[in-house]
């Protein structure tokens, strides 16, 4: 498994990266004795960066507000949509975002809001050649899962809400229901541990080496609006310290089909530069923006 996780590491994007993790999450025993071996060597893998002590000023933006989510920048500035509880890039030509981009903490994952007076409802901001409709979805097969997750912004019913929109939806067979949502709790219990939680999440559509030996990048799409089902999916999480010391920076990877919920969420762990170069996107530029220095970056 280590001989995996290195050519893993080493193939930042392209077959290496997609099969890889494919194959990863299939592997069944031996778990107890690899996890031991290898939590060492994914902990070196998570940044530490420290950044100025955040304003109290910065701490007034209604809880989960999306305002409050700029702080850090974004990976992306292609047709950016702001909503009650997340900033979002969405893309034209697979009918879904690019990202997704929230912040946590434990006033936005508390409240009156319920999901019961929720539906998933089209974008109308997007125009109507290129957004997603729930005919795309109906027989389908495909979960409409969230990429900014409904229980992370629980603080106002209208945050909720926007979290319906089909430009917020990724389609995924199963792993909302199992490792996905495990992710997504675990990023919910951060805010236990930290200052503030900002979470990135998106879409990959990564190439497979086939049977003649050549790279393709094949996705299956759905509906009369052909909306793209990604092949992979990222979570990048920020975690600001609670004393103020800098962030701690996390980045994950998933194929889109079954995973096994015995896999170790660590076992997902990716270095950050293999979702930048696999994505076309950028986190840690701005990230940098708000340290002192690039001698700040660590190896945990």
């Amino acid at each position: 498994m280590r001989r995996w996780w290195r050519t893993g590491t080493t193939l930042l994007v392209g077959a290496g990266l997609g099969a890889s993790v494919t194959r990863l999450l299939s592997v069944r025993g031996r778990q107890e004795e690899e996890d031991s071996r290898d939590s060492a060597g994914l902990l070196r893998r998570v940044l530490v960066i420290p950044v100025p002590t955040v304003q109290a000023s910065e701490l007034t933006v209604s809880p989960g507000g999306s305002g409050a989510v700029m702080k850090y920048g974004f990976p992306s500035l292609a047709n950016i949509k702001t909503r009650e509880s997340y900033v979002t890039s969405y893309d034209t030509r697979t009918r879904t975002a690019s990202w997704v981009i929230e912040r946590l903490s434990p006033a936005s994952l508390s409240g009156p809001s319920d999901r019961k007076y929720c539906e998933f409802k089209e974008d109308d901001s997007v125009h109507v050649f290129h957004r997603a409709t729930n005919a795309d979805y109906r027989g389908s097969g495909f979960d409409r899962g969230h990429l900014a997750a409904a229980a992370n912004h629980k603080w106002s019913q209208k945050a909720m809400d926007d979290t319906f929109y089909l430009s917020n939806v990724a389609q995924n067979p199963h792993l909302n229901q199992n490792t996905w949502n495990n992710l997504e709790k675990l990023c919910r219990s951060l805010t236990k541990s930290y200052l503030n939680v900002y979470v990135c999440t998106g879409p990959l559509y990564l190439p497979r080496q086939e049977a003649d030996g050549k790279l393709y990048v094949r996705y299956q799409v759905l509906g009369r609006n052909h909306v793209a089902v990604p092949t992979h999916f990222f979570k990048v999480v920020i975690l600001e310290q609670m004393d103020g010391r800098g962030v701690e920076l996390r980045s994950y990877v998933l194929p889109n089909e079954p995973v096994d919920e015995k896999v170790p969420l660590s076992r997902l762990l990716v270095p950050i530069e293999t979702i930048e170069r696999a994505s076309g996107l950028q986190f840690v530029p701005n990230i940098m923006k708000r340290t002192s220095s690039l001698q700040a970056i660590t190896a945990r």
